[in-house]
């Protein structure tokens, strides 16, 4: 039986030949059916967002803008990104105005799944970039998407990925003076157990306020290592710019393809979430979703309505 990904890719090249053709020149290589998915050529990135049929040009750059181009992540232009996927359906919904079809997805308290109360008065925005934890390089720590106002929610957004984002140090050469072996403790002549903390990151400094994670004691395995977009995200929702932490200023939502095996139970993307939902001191911070839930109250709106059969027809949802 074909793998998931095996499907996924098939699915897009399937995508391909029906709106585009086989000898289309679009794409960086000619019709021909891979273990990888089609990619378009740098000069036609933008047509991997999904856009609504014969839209003004106005509209068209409304939708492309709400994710600048030097904001694109490398393999943007493949059918597989999912930030391709983020940008098809947020980018839209801000847009057109139609976060509110959205307010059926609830959390697991019954509360709206995106928002405090309604839509209201939130504004969603794509690629958030947070410059208040102590990060370096700007542009390179940025929020999927954030719904931001008085309450915040940050979701990220994941397709075929097979994990939800882990800590860039211990991915490092060994040679780098950087690097981290995944062990919460002192190394490499350093004075701080983090490896970020070391360079004023200040993650481990909020992270005991919200977990019950101690950063002064050792940990033979990091609890970050394996979580670290997720509790990037809800460092982000529940600090804010004074250093303050509130566990009622926001939460965070991973969002993801059902399908995709990394994201059932047992699956490193599952595992992940639910080790930071179990290690919160308030668990209704971390909530989970998919793109079948959301695609679903597409189909509930005539306004989105082309929408959901276009996200089907790439997609699958």
């Amino acid at each position: 039986m074909p793998s998931y990904r095996e499907c996924l890719i098939q699915k897009f090249w399937d995508y391909r030949k029906a709106m585009f053709g086989v000898a289309d020149d679009c794409f960086d290589r000619p019709f021909a059916p891979t273990t990888r998915p089609p990619v378009f050529k740098p000069v036609h990135a933008s047509k991997n967002v999904l856009l609504r049929d014969g839209i003004p040009e106005a509209e068209r750059a409304a939708v492309l803008s709400t994710i600048s181009v030097g904001s694109r992540h490398k393999w943007f232009r493949s059918l597989a990104s999912s930030q391709a996927l983020t940008q098809s359906v947020f980018g839209n919904l801000i847009v057109y105005d139609r976060s509110s079809c959205l307010r059926p997805l609830v959390r697991d308290d019954g509360k709206p799944l995106f928002f405090r109360d309604t839509p209201n008065g939130c504004k969603c925005q794509l690629e958030f970039e947070v410059d208040y934890l102590g990060e370096k390089i700007p542009g390179q720590t940025s929020i999927d998407v954030l719904f931001n106002g008085d309450y915040r929610v940050a979701v990220e957004c994941k397709l075929s990925e097979t994990e939800v984002g882990s800590c860039s140090r211990s991915r490092l050469r060994l040679t780098e003076p950087h690097y981290c072996d995944g062990r919460y403790v002192v190394q490499r002549g350093r004075i701080s157990r983090c490896s970020l903390t070391e360079i004023g990151v200040s993650y481990w400094k909020y992270i005991p306020e919200l977990f019950n994670w101690s950063a002064e004691i050792d940990h033979a395995s990091c609890s970050l290592n394996p979580t670290y977009q997720l509790v990037r995200n809800l460092l982000a929702v529940c600090v804010d710019r004074t250093g303050s932490v509130s566990q009622d200023s926001g939460h965070a939502v991973l969002l993801y393809d059902d399908r995709n095996p990394a994201f059932q139970a047992g699956g490193i993307g599952m595992t992940a979430w639910t080790k930071v939902r179990a290690a919160l001191k308030r668990p209704s911070l971390m909530q989970k979703c998919t793109w079948q839930k959301v695609v679903s109250c597409f189909r509930q709106d005539d306004e989105l309505s082309w929408l959901g059969m276009k996200v089907h027809e790439k997609y699958g949802f």
